[in-house]
């Protein structure tokens, strides 16, 4: 891989302009792959939060009463300079996060890429007013928007908040990951070519105890978006309660694939094996944990230890490589850390392990890993691992096989194979999640996204997406 020019951003985004942080910290970003620094982001304070908020406050009027054709034509020019921008941004994440380029290309620009051009169609579409008896209901934008946001697919998750704010006429104050922070402050840079009015949209890089908590608290922020892990989520509900302002939460996954008897294997168990490793694993939504019938247990382990041993670990800049690193060395030993609980547990390691992979022993590599026979209440069966590693769970009936997937505090996503679609679709029914793919069905960038139980509350992307960001108005005429 090409090493890369180390980008320096020395300013925040606030009100329009590019200013520097009131504190003189700043953030290393770290390539995953060659372990080598290749950016520094401000390291934001609350004094940073509180100007960018006051910005998006005094922005907020003008900004909502914007009628909406401008506010979606503005969407749709963000979408094509990101069309624009496709290969250097893919780039720069592929270096930020370590996905195979080819993927960035597609998912962590491809998406974002969609969510702003749909997101315009959605807002043009939507039923802003409505008559109900002598009630006049009418939707308006919450106010200003606190966004805080993961690393693991950070563009695509910046846009899936950030978007359906502006088309509802909200002012967003974004802190990204301070781990993949570089490509938000291109995003920035879009806002200010296309001509989004100032104080609209406001970037803080920070950390999250300090901006992250600044935002979740602040009087001034109506709502507060928030994508990572189950444990920040809590605090973050927690910080916000203090002012009862709305919280929307993504949060972590567990996700259960159920094999049903009569599932087509050749086709349901590598499938599933990609859908566990997408980004090595750091998908909330990966399907990690595959449920299949006992007595196909065997079948299942040959074809899932085929499927994993070709996903090679490597350069994600080369065309070969189908695992990139993880983000971190933090993440890395975390993960090397569950492999060995797996093995100590008396899991069957299928296939992977804590090792390096050969001749990858710099960058942030783990290798594809599988084990078998796992038992629901293994911590690899019950623990979000966020790197590739697949639990097969043998069940003994399809009455089992529900109980199992749906004992988990998570309900993020789930699959479910069988010969039968009617029979796929009764099962999926009967799972306590948010989405469910039958016979891998493929994502749709325009479904409601988001989780049962502690995966989080509302929903994200088209006009459910839209819908998490108005307030209702009811008047009696």
């Amino acid at each position: 891989m090409e090493p890369m020019k180390t980008v320096t951003r020395n300013e925040l985004y606030i009100g329009g302009a590019w200013v520097p942080s009131t504190g003189s910290g700043s953030i290393s970003v770290i390539d995953s792959t060659t372990e080598d620094v290749i950016g520094t982001v401000p390291e934001g304070t609350t004094e940073d939060v509180d100007r960018a908020v006051g910005a998006a406050h005094q922005a907020f009027p003008g900004w909502s009463a914007t009628p909406v054709e401008e506010r979606t034509a503005l969407l749709t020019r963000v979408s094509e300079a990101l069309g624009s921008r496709m290969d250097s941004l893919a780039d720069l994440i592929t270096h930020e996060v370590g996905m195979p380029l080819i993927l960035s290309q597609l998912v962590q620009v491809g998406l974002p890429m969609a969510s702003f051009g749909s997101m315009a169609q959605v807002a043009a579409d939507f039923t802003w007013e409505q008559t109900i008896g002598n009630s006049l209901v009418v939707r308006e934008p919450i106010g200003v928007v606190g966004a805080i946001t993961p690393w693991n697919y950070p563009l695509h998750q910046i846009a899936a908040k950030v978007a359906p704010a502006l088309a509802a006429g909200c002012t967003v104050v974004l802190k990204p990951s301070e781990v993949a922070p570089l490509n938000a402050f291109v995003l920035a840079e879009i806002f200010e070519e296309v001509g989004l009015p100032a104080g609209v949209f406001n970037l803080v890089t920070g950390f999250g105890p300090v901006v992250g908590e600044a935002i979740a608290g602040h009087r001034d922020v109506d709502m507060v978006s928030f994508t990572g892990s189950t444990r920040a989520g809590k605090r973050v509900s927690e910080v916000a309660a203090s002012t009862v302002k709305r919280v929307a939460l993504e949060l972590g996954g567990k996700s259960a694939n159920v094999i049903l008897d009569d599932a087509d294997l050749a086709r349901a168990v590598p499938d599933g094996v990609g859908k566990c490793y997408l980004n090595s694993g750091q998908t909330c939504s990966a399907l990690t944990r595959m449920l299949v019938p006992r007595s196909r247990l065997s079948e299942v382990e040959e074809l899932a230890k085929s499927a994993a041993e070709s996903f090679t670990p490597g350069d994600p800049f080369d065309g070969e490589t189908r695992l990139g690193p993880l983000v971190s060395s933090a993440q890395r030993d975390r993960v090397r850390n569950y492999i060995d609980k797996g093995i100590g547990a008396g899991a069957t390691l299928v296939t992977g392990g804590p090792e390096a992979p050969d001749g990858l022993e710099k960058g942030y590599f783990v290798k594809p890993t599988v084990f078998s026979s796992v038992a629901r209440d293994m911590t690899i069966a019950r623990d979000e691992i966020f790197g590739p590693v697949l639990v097969i769970i043998p069940y003994d009936s399809e009455e089992e096989a529900v109980e199992i997937a749906n004992d988990t505090e998570y309900g993020l996503a789930g699959g479910v194979w069988s010969g039968d679609p009617e029979r796929a679709k009764a099962v999926a029914r009967r799972l306590r999640t948010g989405q469910v793919e039958v016979n891998g069905g493929g994502f749709n960038p325009m479904a409601p996204f988001g989780g049962y139980k502690q995966s989080g509350n509302g929903r994200e992307f088209g006009a459910f997406g839209l819908e998490e960001f108005l307030e209702v108005k009811a008047m009696q005429l």
